[in-house]
């Protein structure tokens, strides 16, 4: 009975926040488009917001190059100075997890998510949880998955 009760949890999480359990940290969001239109759909939403955009790496595209296979696996990095410096201010480690990125791949099961770095955990992570630089940036990260997965805004 305890194991349908947790899984019940678990679905009703994913149905209701769109996000399903992920790894420690992670923020993860369903996609309604393919990998590529995510990826475009991120950029230039992330662009209209002012951040940069530093790189894109495909990962499958350099499995392929090894003779192997992956599914449709993109990391996007970027950021913006003006969030990014007064968190590295609260401790200059953060600078290893800065700037940030957002992981868009196809699950095995075809579904498309969009992944990102959780700033509360990061803060953790580098013993700065009362960093006033950490509320702002969740914000804006959530508001822009939002806006890179929603239905119909094209």
């Amino acid at each position: 009975m305890r194991r349908i009760s947790l899984f019940s949890s678990v679905l009703l999480s994913v149905v209701m926040y769109g996000h399903a359990l992920a790894a420690d940290g992670l923020i993860q969001r369903q996609s309604p488009y393919s990998v590529d239109q995510t990826v475009a759909r991120f950029v230039e939403r992330a662009e209209d917001k002012g951040l940069t955009i530093f790189a894109t790496v495909d990962h499958a595209a350099g499995a392929q190059t090894a003779g192997l296979s992956l599914r449709p696996t993109t990391v996007v990095i970027f950021g913006n100075p003006k969030g990014g410096t007064p968190f590295m201010q609260c401790a200059q480690t953060v600078g290893i997890d800065l700037p940030l990125k957002a992981l868009i791949y196809r699950d095995a099961n075809g579904q498309v998510w969009l992944s990102y770095n959780d700033p509360d955990y990061i803060a953790k992570r580098h013993d700065v949880d009362d960093c006033a630089a950490v509320a702002p940036i969740t914000k804006a990260l959530a508001g822009l998955a939002e806006a890179t997965v929603a239905r119909g805004d094209d």
